[in-house]
């Protein structure tokens, strides 16, 4: 028998099966023959291939009793029935219902001993015999099948002719037994023909109207005289249903025309309303363009059409207590408020307003939607992306200049008043449709229908959704801010695993509109409408139906009723046409609030939508989206100013808001600030808004006095040990008698002299507590700057800060809903035509109850105070400088006092370098800060430097007279260098006071004594000196000899010095 995998071993003869004449040759399962054609057309010899052998055809397999009982079979018949047996027989295994062929063939193939490759060429045989066999029979009885075929077609042909005889047959005996039982059948013929001549006489006359009714429905509907139209559809319906004519034939294409003409006399009906309704029909475009145009749009954008009446006029004149009628003279569609009248009564005389109600309920998100985006398309176009004010990746973070603020303001308001303009025509048409249906309802007496009237309140709910919609995309950059959109969708996860299979569906709007083949099946589809039904399309509209159902497709339907809004609040499913960002606030809500005022006289009176509660969701609008926005931008635009590399860096344009160089970070940040209190003032005012203002104020004081510590804190050589600050900002910020005194000092009109020398003592005092380190000195001149810079910039930041300071009445705190809000006045109250036209001059403030303006307080003072902080650091640093280096130029270590014969002629390079940075801090301080701030950080220098070398004299032993020529040559560089920094610098008192060393112990208890006679009369300050200071000056002069290694020498001068000194005592100290 065959298989399908015995094919891979039959040799390649055309016909596919395998020669017997290769018996004598071994048997190779691998030959050339792997090719099958088993379906070609067979040979026409009837048995090509040699018969089985002798025994196998001659043995019969079958029981004597069968082959008596069966007829005298075929020679092919015989040939199946024994190659079958045969199969029994050998192959018992190929006839079971579940053989495996590919058993088989695998032991076939073995050639081991118990393989069956042996009986390979017998199966080969079996398999032809088999082949042969079928053959044969079908060679045999082919022309018995064609014959029967014939037959069989005969046969059913006399069968159905018999039928029908017998059918006429029967009716001919039915008549032929009514005419036997009429009495009089010539009379009763003629009375019938009578009658029937009537009837069809009448329906002639009819089926001649009925004939017309096509010509005269079509042109009604061309001319848009929908009521008659309506009423010869009803006419010529309701005569097609007389019984006398269900059996005309010839009526039934009329019928069913007719009842098409009905469907889509609805269809045109409700086509036509949403034409007017939605602004789609040229009759409209001049209301919603003289309503934006009033509202506020740009005038060129639009023709000048005249004034526009008030809605309220137009609903006065408006006749809605009788019936519609038509004027043929006059254009329905000229006035579309009286044409919406006009499609309501003709769809109420179509018994299909209902119905027609609840479809315009279902096309009311889709056909919003679609004026949106036409709207937004419409905007694009009038504006280039060029002009916009940059649309980059800075994701709403980006304060906007004066010129591009103004264009994307007017981007902004062309798109809200073009939008709202289109919004309260539309409003106005749903209105009038509701006057039309109430008054309706009213004339027929079917009471409150509020099926009928429920379709305000939608259309207000798709509004605040468009609305909400809008402000979304063009003032939050991230969706996730939607509260009450982080749930996921139903069905959008299944299992915890997203269903992939829902993602990638077919959409219409993937569908490319102006593809020729689009446009081909259009153009077909839209001449099988006008074949069908007449009147549902014309030749004039066609062009810009087109253009609006290909618009729709693309854009508008690719949303479904509710479930499109809920797609589209995550942004990006408007396009936008500036980007996104909580300043736009500014620009929104004005316009926003103007068109919600203008709606309230369009609500129904009586209708279940209450006007004061227009605005509610504005509410909702700002606690839940644009407060946590508001709150994040503020946040990262905060954030991108402390971040930026260069926010402590000098601004480049200072001179164009400050009269001194401040950080471009404090102006970056004061232009947010500034930014934020803008926008507020258009908004309602709530303090939670202002806290958070507020809050990034105290933020940028941490940040700055975060950034001031690390100025001025030492290096950290132990990382476990706590960072120490340099111990000028020590003294500065730190609680002590030296910050009380310069604090006074700073604060004091004029610098009084007692406060400097008290300070000078104080310090002095330190240093002598306390050396001095390299470390506790600033040595690099940009900290220096940088500080200065920071002074400035705190200071200016204060005070432009102070000026934003405004306390209101409005106490609304949306942090607090424990507190009352009385939401109708704010609101109202924002209603201002300037801030609607854009139109916003003026001081800006930000807006504070009086509990909300202590903490503002409270940061102002922080930054005087830290200010204030940044200056005392500035007017100790160069004092402790100044003292640091004084003390390594006196040290014997790194400048000896004793020196050799050779002639003095410069200085030390310590006060070289003490000159060079005091003048260098000098020029830093000039540059960055004022006359004052710089008189104050100069005074007192002269004055430190006289009394810290007076006072710290014993610190240079020992000293010879080389040594204090040198001295004197120092005090001298420094008297020069310091005139030109503090005017009428003298350091007469220190240079006198080592001219006494010259002089000689005898000179100095001489001036003791002078000075004592001369106690009464006044003594300059320049030539008064204390016990303590001359008797330390006693001590240098014999510190040479008292350190000379000799005892002797010592012993003498130690003598000597004990003798001056209480000769020094006994003039100092006697009464």
């Amino acid at each position: 028998m065959s298989n399908r995998y015995a094919g891979s071993y039959r040799n390649g003869k055309p016909n596919g099966y395998g020669s017997t004449s290769r018996q004598d040759e071994d048997y190779d399962p691998y030959g050339d023959g792997y090719t099958s054609d088993r379906y070609g057309t067979p040979p026409q010899r009837l048995n090509p291939r040699r018969p089985p052998p002798e025994s196998i055809r001659t043995t019969d397999f079958s029981s004597p009793a069968s082959r008596s009982r069966r007829p005298a079979e075929t020679s092919a018949e015989r040939q199946i029935s024994q190659v079958l047996e045969l199969i029994k027989t050998e192959w018992p295994s190929m006839i079971q219902n579940d053989s495996i062929p590919v058993s088989l063939a695998l032991q076939l193939l073995d050639n081991s001993s118990v393989g069956r490759a042996h009986e390979y060429r017998g199966f080969k045989k079996t398999h032809q015999y088999l082949q042969d066999s079928l053959k044969n029979i079908v060679h045999e009885h082919h022309q018995g099948f064609n014959s029967s075929i014939g037959t069989f077609h005969k046969i059913q042909g006399s069968i159905q002719a018999s039928q029908k005889r017998v059918r006429t047959l029967k009716d001919s005996l039915v008549s032929s037994r009514t005419s036997l039982c009429a009495t009089d059948p010539e009379l009763k013929k003629l009375y019938k023909f009578s009658q029937m001549y009537d009837d069809v006489l009448q329906t002639l006359n009819e089926l001649e109207d009925l004939r017309t009714v096509p010509d005269q429905l079509e042109a009604r509907i061309s001319e848009k005289r929908f009521l008659t139209a309506v009423e010869v559809l009803q006419i010529a319906l309701r005569k097609l249903r007389r019984p006398e004519l269900d059996d005309i034939g010839a009526l039934s294409d009329l019928r069913s025309y007719l009842a098409n003409q009905e469907t889509a006399l609805m269809d045109i009906l409700v086509e036509e309303l949403h034409e007017h309704l939605y602004l789609k029909s040229p009759y409209c475009q001049e209301r919603w363009q003289n309503l934006a145009k009033n509202q506020g749009a740009y005038s060129e954008n639009y023709n000048d059409s005249g004034m526009l009446t008030p809605f309220h006029l137009v609903l006065d004149t408006m006749d809605l207590a009788h019936p519609v009628t038509e004027d043929p003279a006059k254009n329905p569609e000229a006035d579309t408020f009286w044409y919406i009248s006009l499609v309501v009564e003709s769809l109420n005389k179509l018994g299909r307003l209902e119905s027609v109600v609840d479809t315009l309920k279902q096309r009311l998100p889709v056909e919003l939607f679609s004026i949106v985006n036409e709207t937004i398309n419409e905007v694009d176009l009038r504006h280039p992306s060029s002009l916009r004010g940059g649309s980059g990746n800075a994701q709403g973070l980006h304060i906007y200049g004066s010129r591009e603020t103004q264009m994307r303001a007017d981007v902004i308001y062309d798109l809200l008043w073009t939008l709202y303009g289109k919004f309260e025509a539309i409003a106005e048409g749903h209105r009038v449709f509701h006057e039309a249906i109430k008054a309706l309802i009213r004339r027929e007496g079917a009471g409150n229908n509020s099926s009928l009237l429920g379709s305000f309140k939608e259309l207000w709910n798709l509004y605040q959704n468009e609305i909400r919609s809008l402000l979304h995309n063009y003032v939050t950059t991230d969706a996730d801010v939607y509260q009450f959109n982080s749930s996921p969708r139903p069905g959008a996860i299944l299992n915890g695993n997203k269903d992939h299979s829902k993602e990638h569906l077919f959409k219409f709007s993937e569908a490319d509109p102006k593809s020729v083949e689009m446009v081909t099946e259009y153009e077909a589809l839209d001449g099988i409408i006008r074949t069908a039904v007449p009147g549902l399309t014309s030749d004039s509209r066609k062009t810009q139906a087109l253009n609006k159902k290909s618009a729709a497709s693309k854009d508008s339907r690719r949303s479904a009723y509710a479930g499109a809004f809920e797609n589209r609040n995550a942004p990006g499913s408007y396009k936008s046409l500036v980007e996104p960002s909580v300043f736009n606030m500014s620009l929104l809500l004005p316009p926003t609030l103007v068109f919600l005022q203008r709606l309230k006289a369009i609500v129904p009176p009586g209708s279940d939508l209450a006007a004061s509660t227009l605005t509610s969701f504005l509410d909702n609008f700002l606690v839940n989206v644009f407060q946590p926005q508001l709150d994040e931008t503020l946040s990262k635009l905060s954030d991108n100013v402390f971040g930026e590399a260069d926010s402590f860096q000098q601004d480049p344009d200072w001179g164009s808001v400050a009269r001194r160089p401040v950080f471009k970070g404090t102006t970056a940040f004061f232009a947010v600030v500034t930014a934020f209190c803008r926008m507020l003032g258009t908004i309602p005012h709530d303090q939670a808004l202002s806290s958070l203002i507020i809050s990034q104020m105290a933020r940028y004081y941490e940040r700055c006095f975060a950034w001031f510590k690390s100025l001025v804190a030492k290096a950290q050589e132990a990382s476990a040990a706590p960072q120490s600050l340099r111990y000028s900002a020590e003294l500065a910020i730190g609680n002590g008698d030296i910050q009380e005194t310069i604090k006074k000092l700073w604060t004091s009109d004029n610098l009084s002299r007692e406060l400097i020398e008290k300070e000078v003592g104080l310090l002095i005092m330190h240093s002598k507590e306390r050396s001095l380190e390299p470390s506790d000195i600033i040595q690099d001149r940009d900290v220096i700057s940088s500080l200065c810079l920071l002074y400035t910039s705190m200071k200016w930041l204060s005070v432009r800060v102070a000026g934003l300071r405004h306390i209101t009445h409005f106490n609304t705190d949306s942090s607090q809903p424990t507190l009352p809000k009385n939401q109708t006045r704010r609101w109202t109250l924002l209603n201002d035509p300037n801030k609607a036209n854009g139109e916003q001059q003026g001081p800006v403030y930000l807006p504070m109850t009086q509990e909300t303006v202590q903490s503002f307080d409270n940061i102002l003072s922080s930054y005087e105070d830290f200010a204030s902080s940044v200056l005392l650091t500035l007017h100790m640093e160069i004092r402790c400088r100044i003292v640091q280096s004084l003390g390594v130029a006196l040290s014997p270590t790194t400048a000896p006092y004793v020196l050799g014969d050779q002639e003095i002629k410069e200085p030390d390079p310590q006060i070289l370098s003490l000159n060079s940075e005091l003048v260098a801090y000098d020029e830093t301080i000039v540059r960055f800060l004022r006359d004052r701030e710089t008189q104050f950080v100069r005074t007192g220098l002269g004055l430190l430097i006289n009394s810290y070398l007076v006072s710290n004299a014993l610190a240079t032993q020992p000293m010879n007279m080389r040594g204090c020529e040198r001295m004197q040559l120092n005090i001298l560089v420094l008297q020069q260098n310091l005139k030109n920094i503090e005017a009428g610098v003298d350091l007469a008192r220190a240079a006198n006071y080592y001219s006494l060393f010259q002089e000689g112990p005898d000179s100095i208890v001489e001036k003791a004594k002078h000075d004592k006679e001369r106690e009464g009369s006044p003594i300059s300050v320049a030539e008064k000196y204390t016990y303590d200071e001359l008797k330390a000056l006693v001590e240098l002069y014999y510190s040479e000899q008292l350190a000379d290694p000799e005892r002797g020498i010592a012993a003498a001068a130690k003598r000597q010095m004990g003798e001056k000194v209480l000769a020094l005592s006994e003039h100092m100290w006697q009464s």
